[in-house]
């Protein structure tokens, strides 16, 4: 990302590469993909750029340098009759087979050749000089695998999160969250296990973990059923008990056969301060306050039209995806995708009334919708409030019908600048504002 103060950002393509590769466990006699499941950024060092990726079962740390073009200069022969791999062809004229003598020497006194594409002039070289390797003002993005930490995760990997301290990370799955050390590969340490002895008795599991922004002894991670727990590894080694449990207590009367499926929360992300948890179930946004475990302090419909539609989503399983969310850097605004390749931004800041919808496209429209007055009843710092972007029912911003096959489920918001990167389809879209 490069660009002067007065105008927007501009972004150029920098490298690319293959991270995993499709895989198979013979021993499960399963087919690992090779698709991506979260990418993590680490702290730079050296000018270098580090970072975590993950599919459903191997972790890798990868190290993304510029490095200088070295080449080979100061050759004895002629560059220009140099061949695909660095030998020098041959004249026209010795095409043909050379008859040889038995200790390898040839009866033809003009020539001495050591093998089909190499020979000497006539007369040979009047001194030998070794090539040297000389490094070039030219450079090139190197990317190299560092680590691979693979076996430690019998279920789908859903979550990395590295730590503040830099040097541990945690990567969760269904049913347990793993520490590891950076520089450690071959072995983690189970610091949360929700398997019970009997899997007939499983009634939750994680569905996303993150670490604390500044303090690298907390930690919290969602579940199916709609809870988030902060848990404290200074407690203990296996984080069996948590120090505090959020969950909205479930509305008398409200209870049907959809209830636990859109309780579940798909993704939590930590405000930068570490003061508050944003989640993101199916069909709202919750922020809530570490300090406080009564209920979130602001909760943002996202797309309440679909309620009555939830029995299609569930025939089509559409009732299963899972919606990423994120903060800007300053914490005043959320955002979360949605269907028709939309996305959501609501401001939380005291006394906000942003809710903003935009289509990922080349030529996204923008509505500003006002919400309505705000109750009188405040809740700390921040008012518990429901705002709603916006909601024709079966039509997008274009006025088109909602196609639930397209569907905006990843985007990240800049840590520092006024941007969102959104993914939709195969395509990235950048919105700066």
């Amino acid at each position: 990302m490069d660009y002067p103060i007065s105008r927007q950002p501009e972004f150029r393509y920098k490298t690319e590469f293959q991270s995993h590769e499709p895989e198979f466990d013979y021993l499960k006699s399963l087919e690992i993909e090779e698709k991506i499941n979260k990418i993590r950024w680490c702290q730079t060092a050296n000018g270098a750029l580090f970072l975590l990726s993950t599919n459903d079962k191997t972790i890798k740390f990868w190290k993304v340098q510029e490095k200088k073009v070295k080449k080979i200069s100061d050759m004895n022969l002629d560059p220009s009759k140099a061949v695909g791999n660095g030998s020098i062809a041959s004249s026209s004229n010795s095409s043909s087979p050379k008859p040889c003598l038995a200790n390898g020497g040839s009866p033809d006194r003009s020539y001495n050749y050591l093998g089909n594409d190499f020979s000497f002039p006539p007369g040979g070289l009047p001194s030998l000089r070794l090539p040297v390797v000389v490094t070039s003002q030219e450079t090139n993005l190197m990317a190299r695998c560092r680590r691979v930490y693979a076996h430690a995760h019998d279920y789908h990997i859903n979550s990395i999160s590295n730590n503040s301290d830099g040097e541990t990370f945690i990567s969760a799955d269904d049913l347990r969250i793993n520490l590891w050390n950076l520089e450690i590969s071959n072995q983690s340490f189970n610091i949360v296990d929700v398997k019970p002895a009997n899997m007939e008795d499983l009634t939750e599991v994680i569905t996303s973990a993150e670490f604390h922004p500044t303090h690298c002894n907390m930690l919290a991670y969602s579940s199916s059923k709609g809870s988030i727990r902060l848990i404290d590894l200074r407690q203990s080694a296996l984080c069996d008990s948590h120090t505090k449990l959020f969950e909205e207590p479930e509305a008398p009367g409200s209870r049907s056969f959809f209830t636990e499926i859109i309780a579940s929360i798909s993704d939590i992300k930590f405000a930068k301060d570490g003061r508050y948890i944003l989640s993101r179930d199916y069909m709202t946004l919750k922020l809530w306050d570490i300090n406080m475990d009564s209920g979130p302090v602001a909760t943002f419909q996202v797309h309440e039209y679909l309620r009555p539609k939830l029995c299609d989503l569930y025939e089509n399983d559409s009732i299963f995806d899972k919606f990423e969310c994120c903060l800007s850097g300053d914490g005043l605004r959320v955002a979360t995708g949605s269907y028709s390749n939309l996305f959501r931004v609501f401001g939380c800041a005291p006394g906000s009334t942003e809710a903003t919808t935009m289509e990922a496209s080349k030529n996204p429209m923008r509505r500003q919708v006002q919400t309505p007055s705000r109750p009188s009843r405040s809740l700390t710092s921040i008012t518990r409030v429901v705002r709603r972007g916006v909601e024709t029912p079966g039509v997008d911003a274009n006025g088109n019908s909602f196609d639930f096959t397209t569907k905006l489920l990843h985007l990240a918001w800049h840590p520092t600048e006024n941007s969102i990167a959104c993914a939709a389809a195969n395509s990235l879209y950048m919105y700066y504002a």
